[in-house]
């Protein structure tokens, strides 16, 4: 029998494609139980937290207690404990007020849950990282990250062409993809460095620098060569989107943001989606990062551009810097862009 030939004529790439398939589907059916586990769950858990609430006037001792007789009745069975419980009551006190967000809460894990409640101080900012751990599938320890590092504020207050320059369809997850402010607090470089000492820094830590960016991003080159008529242009950073489809260009600067950066980057933009783009692939998308903005030089900058451009800061601390607040947008407009996440 050929090599390639395994019994009854089947060959070895049609039995591949169909083990492919039958483990596909297993997969799919083991993700739907668990969904389906986890739905249960919360439901269980806010249906507790109810009945807790309706009990309240038995005093505080009646949760100690029924934590007790719980775990004696389900030994080896998790989130019986005293603060759970509490945890229950909270959880449902608050989404009982939050109908919107009830729903939602199911899609995620209990602990996912409890960091977002316990972390985020309003509806807006706990729908959001509701839907984007959803969405992305944040594990625990990168859901705290993302808090920590302000990704909420973030994406409220980022600048970008997008609503002019990126279709619809791709509008919401394009302004996913890029941020107001960047922290690179993992590189070890002075207040004091250059561009070339920036970039070669990130490169050092691309698996750090890839996390910051977001979901999505892989990296594709530094000093990525591109030509036009016998002349080299050089961008410093190329990535890919997997999501969007689409080759990411970013510059990097080490003062405060010019308008012509974005006239350079249009330039750029043009020529990737003329030489390097493949068929299947949508338009590129620039991203300036720079150590500085002024907002309405960058409004105006960005006012008639016909590429998708952001236009980002960076900084090497982690503390958020203060006085952004009143640029956040309306609460209408955050409500808007939070539909951009479903």
């Amino acid at each position: 029998m050929e090599r390639n030939v395994m019994q009854d004529g089947i060959t070895r790439k049609e039995y591949g494609t169909f083990l492919s398939e039958i483990k596909q589907r297993i997969a799919a059916s083991q993700y739907a139980a668990l969904r389906a586990v986890n739905k249960e769950l919360i439901a269980l858990y806010l249906d507790i937290g109810q009945k807790l609430l309706e009990k309240q006037a038995w005093g505080k001792s009646i949760v100690e207690t029924l934590s007790k007789d719980l775990q004696q009745a389900y030994p080896g069975t998790n989130g019986f404990s005293a603060r759970n419980l509490w945890n229950m009551r909270n959880f449902f006190i608050y989404y009982e007020a939050n109908p919107k967000l009830q729903p939602l809460v199911a899609e995620i894990s209990w602990t996912k849950n409890l960091i977002i409640l316990e972390r985020c101080k309003d509806e807006l900012e706990r729908e959001f990282y509701i839907k984007t751990t959803k969405k992305f599938g944040w594990s625990k320890n990168l859901l705290i990250h993302q808090i920590e590092n302000k990704s909420y504020e973030k994406y409220l207050l980022n600048q970008t062409s997008f609503d002019a320059a990126v279709p619809e369809k791709y509008q919401g997850q394009a302004k996913l993809a890029v941020k107001d402010e960047y922290t690179f607090d993992f590189l070890e470089l002075s207040d004091e460095h250059s561009e070339k000492e920036l970039e070669d820094a990130l490169i050092g830590k691309i698996n750090r620098f890839l996390l910051e960016m977001g979901d999505g991003f892989c990296f594709v080159g530094n000093q990525y060569r591109i030509e036009l008529e016998d002349e080299e242009y050089f961008i410093d950073l190329v990535l890919y989107h997997r999501k969007l489809k689409s080759l990411i260009a970013i510059e990097l600067k080490v003062g405060k943001f010019k308008p012509e950066y974005a006239g350079k980057m249009q330039f750029y933009l043009s020529v990737l989606n003329d030489k390097v783009r493949l068929k299947d692939e949508n338009p590129a998308i620039g991203i300036i990062i720079c150590k500085g903005k002024n907002r309405t030089v960058v409004e105006y900058a960005l006012k008639d551009v016909k590429k998708p451009i952001g236009i980002a800061t960076y900084k090497l601390t982690s503390s958020l810097p203060g006085g952004l607040s009143e640029y956040l947008p309306s609460k209408e407009k955050i409500v808007e862009r939070m539909e951009a996440l479903e």
